[in-house]
């Protein structure tokens, strides 16, 4: 799905797999993608990535609004983030979710827990 609306309707092989496999969805461009699962307590993202020469250019809160709208049609009220501060570049990930909105609700296990309102 590209960041303006349309569908693009190539899925990667590996994207295939992962939503045949584990029931996680995946949006994804040549330039970024978003890997997402419906949970009891919300839509949770696990991961988005934007190639280095596409970030800080408002892609990363692009796609979670296409997630956040996602979810609202399901009756989703609820977006959860996490983000493994022992992981590269958990910094940089934390202040995504919170310029995004996300408020932290708990960490423990080498995992911070952020939720969002839909």
């Amino acid at each position: 799905m590209s960041l303006s609306g349309e569908i693009v309707s190539a899925k990667s092989m590996q994207a295939l797999y992962l939503e045949e496999r584990t029931n996680k969805l995946i949006l994804e461009d040549s330039h970024w993608f978003a890997i997402y699962s419906f949970t009891d307590e919300g839509v949770y993202i696990e991961d988005i990535f934007v190639m280095e020469d596409f970030r800080k250019s408002g892609h990363a809160a692009k796609l979670a609004d296409k997630i956040a709208l996602i979810a609202k049609v399901r009756g989703v009220t609820k977006m959860i983030g996490s983000v493994c501060p022992s992981a590269k570049g958990s910094t940089a990930s934390l202040k995504v979710l919170l310029a995004y909105g996300m408020k932290l609700v708990s960490a423990s296990n080498n995992m911070i827990w952020f939720v969002k309102e839909l």
